[in-house]
């Protein structure tokens, strides 16, 4: 099981083995964390991720999966994007949260990657309730079998970061 810490700060900053991008399903950068880390990282992950749409993902890349492209002009090696779920008051959407992490996790073992740093996934934008989110986010990884030794949930805000220390200390 991976060791787990909380970092208050940009995950863009980070260094890591891989970092993970919040993506839409377009992999063509966005708002909030996806913008960021296109604006960021520079030209090479934007002509990376338009390679991507070129071939496998046409359509774009399908909710709960995720995919690597190079991490351009960031201090990473990787930046793996997956699309989270937009929250739905009528749906349960839970296991595509879930999948983002899980999935994540296995192209970060396709990588060899060592250190992974995760956004809050979804609760932004796309509007999912902050320690419900935090919950799933804490549970997969606990749970997700990896060679990946340490995640780091680099979180924007002292609200996300709350949030996701008790859902830690509430997994145990």
């Amino acid at each position: 099981m991976a060791a787990i810490s909380l970092v208050l700060g940009d995950i863009t900053a980070e260094k890591a083995d891989a970092i993970v991008n919040a993506a839409n399903s377009s992999l063509l950068g966005g708002g909030g964390v996806d913008g960021a880390v296109h604006r960021r990282g520079g030209p090479e992950i934007l002509a990376a991720c338009r390679a991507l749409r070129a071939s496998h993902y046409g359509k774009g890349l399908p909710t709960g999966r995720a995919v690597a492209t190079t991490a351009g002009r960031l201090p990473a090696a990787h930046v793996i994007h997956t699309v989270g779920p937009v929250w739905s008051r009528d749906e349960d959407r839970s296991q595509l949260l879930a999948s983002c992490y899980r999935e994540s996790l296995r192209v970060a073992d396709e990588l060899g990657a060592r250190t992974v740093a995760f956004p809050a996934i979804s609760t932004g934008v796309y509007g999912w309730p902050l320690d419900d989110g935090a919950r799933i986010a804490v549970e997969t990884v606990r749970a997700t079998r990896t060679e990946v030794e340490e995640v780091r949930f680099v979180l924007f805000g002292e609200a996300a970061h709350e949030a996701f220390a008790a859902a830690l200390e509430a997994a145990g």
